[in-house]
């Protein structure tokens, strides 16, 4: 989610050739993810019953040094987009549970990249980085699994958020009761953009 100089566009050419070839070349890469073709789902457990949802992505850009594993970048995901197809629910989440009026996006900023980025074939990177939520930074370790579908490339990721340790409101009741995690599963495509400037 940052423009890229026109003087380094012979390098970034040489270089996304290269990764649609599957070889990721010393230096600096991006990913830009696509709003469109990306879905968030997330699952609350629930007495008698498990609650669905969705959000959506605003935008999404990570940038790696495929020599460090140093990473940039920004993930923005709009929180009032959250919706589980109840009304009345989904009114409560957003007024008294993530409070999407004052706080009206979910970010993550990624940090650092392990694994092989091997874009050729599928595999699993672990991803470390900063997620902001309700207006406080948490750390985050993420896992992802990625393989190519045509020319783009795919990224797959589960994880829970402990919500109500991370300080807000436990929407149950006495007698209805919910989960005090919330788990997320993220489907996304991505396009490589080469980066020629290291990344900071």
């Amino acid at each position: 989610m940052m423009p890229l100089r026109a003087s380094v566009a012979a390098v970034m050419l040489l270089a996304g050739s290269a990764l649609m070839r599957g070889q990721v070349p010393s230096g600096a890469v991006g990913f830009r993810f696509e709003p469109a073709s990306t879905a968030i789902h997330w699952t609350l457990g629930a007495t008698g019953h498990t609650v669905h949802g969705t959000f959506k992505l605003k935008s999404g850009e990570v940038h790696i040094d495929a020599g460090t594993g140093q990473a940039s970048g920004l993930i923005v995901v709009d929180a009032t987009s959250g919706e589980s197809g109840n009304s009345a629910r989904d009114r409560h989440m957003h007024q008294d549970v993530i409070q999407s009026d004052k706080y009206g996006s979910i970010t993550f900023r990624p940090t650092h990249v392990s694994g092989k980025l091997d874009l050729a074939a599928p595999g699993a990177v672990t991803v470390d980085g900063i997620l902001n939520l309700h207006g406080d930074d948490h750390p985050l370790q993420l896992t992802v699994a990625l393989y190519r579908s045509g020319d783009s490339l795919r990224a797959e990721s589960r994880f829970d958020i402990p919500y109500v340790a991370w300080g807000m409101k436990d929407p149950g009741t006495f007698l209805f009761r919910v989960e005090k995690q919330v788990h997320i599963e993220v489907t996304t495509s991505a396009v490589a953009i080469p980066l020629a400037a290291p990344v900071h």
